[in-house]
């Protein structure tokens, strides 16, 4: 059994909006037990709450955006993805934006501010997610599947294959876990094609994307001065994606992740398919398979949106 785990000291950063491009600055305390991840507007009236659960998802459009009653925050993913990885349960989010900022276009900066603060325990149990059956959601030729795990497991196989010579056929397969999400997910940084730049501008995205914070590809090269960090960086920010968006289901997965060229928008369709579908997962504070005890109206209630 594992406790849920809040930050042990506050962590203040500030950065620029990938889309909006607006400067933006955040703040981020520790919180008490089956909260979750929750966002504070600081610059609207009242401070409006936005929890991160699927629930309140508004759009998938190039990043994952939450909102409620007109409230929004976007480009969340990477964040909640460090979140995830790094084992971080509760935490309240004060933002006077509306966008995480972009940093460097990974988690590496969140991952080590994390790390910095520590984490502590607090008085109740984590819950995991075990998926029982198949669970399958599909976008023409992409799709997820999750399947019951071999053992009381998180595993990862993604595939990409697009029309460009830098991205066709890249795969990651591997057992998730805390070392393998801060050495080989959290520094892969999120990617573009330069012919979409002025496309994106037009349409009132990426006006914060520059070489800093973006890997830029044009038809024959990578813009970035040191190339890339990893030989196949472009997959595994795909999965540093997937991560920030399972988040959203409101408890660590135990199961096997099979993606190909998934998204978002298909991301977020997975985690709105889990939730509808209670008879195919169970939830536990235990990790042993005798353990484990189906708990709807926990999960139900932890992930009632405000």
């Amino acid at each position: 059994m594992k406790m849920q785990h809040t930050l042990k000291d506050e962590i203040e950063f500030s950065g620029i909006g990938l889309h909006t491009g607006h400067p933006v600055n955040v703040r981020i305390t520790p919180s008490g037990p089956d909260t979750g991840i929750r966002f504070y507007r600081k610059d609207l009236p009242g401070s409006p709450c936005i929890k991160a659960v699927s629930a309140n998802v508004i759009s998938t459009s190039y990043a994952t955006t939450i909102g409620v009653k007109g409230a929004s925050v976007s480009t969340i993913e990477h964040l909640m993805a460090a979140f995830y990885g790094m084992g971080v349960d509760n935490a309240i989010v004060e933002i006077d934006g509306p966008e995480v900022p972009i940093m460097d276009g990974s988690a590496v900066d969140f991952i080590g501010m994390i790390e910095s603060s520590g984490l502590m325990a607090l008085p109740a149990l984590r819950q995991y997610l075990v998926i029982k059956k198949p669970i399958r959601v599909s976008e023409d030729d992409k799709y997820i599947f999750l399947l019951p795990p071999d053992d009381m497991e998180f595993t990862i196989d993604y595939s990409i294959d697009f029309a460009h010579p830098f991205l066709n056929k890249q795969s990651f397969s591997r057992l998730f876990s805390q070392d393998v999400f801060r050495k080989e997910l959290g520094s892969a940084r999120t990617f573009g094609f330069l012919k979409d730049v002025e496309t994106l501008r037009a349409n009132g995205l990426a006006r914060g994307g520059s070489l800093e914070n973006a890997i830029v590809i044009s038809d024959t090269e990578i813009l970035n001065e040191g190339g890339l960090r990893y030989p196949d960086e472009f997959v595994r920010h795909k999965v540093l994606d997937m991560m920030g968006d399972i988040a959203l289901v409101g408890a660590p997965v135990i199961g096997q992740l099979i993606a190909y060229r998934s998204g978002h928008s298909l991301n977020h369709k997975l985690a709105q398919k889990v939730l509808d579908k209670p008879g195919r997962w169970e939830l536990t504070d235990s990790l042993s398979d005798k353990d484990v005890m189906s708990s709807m109206p926990a999960l139900l209630e932890k992930l009632a949106t405000i």
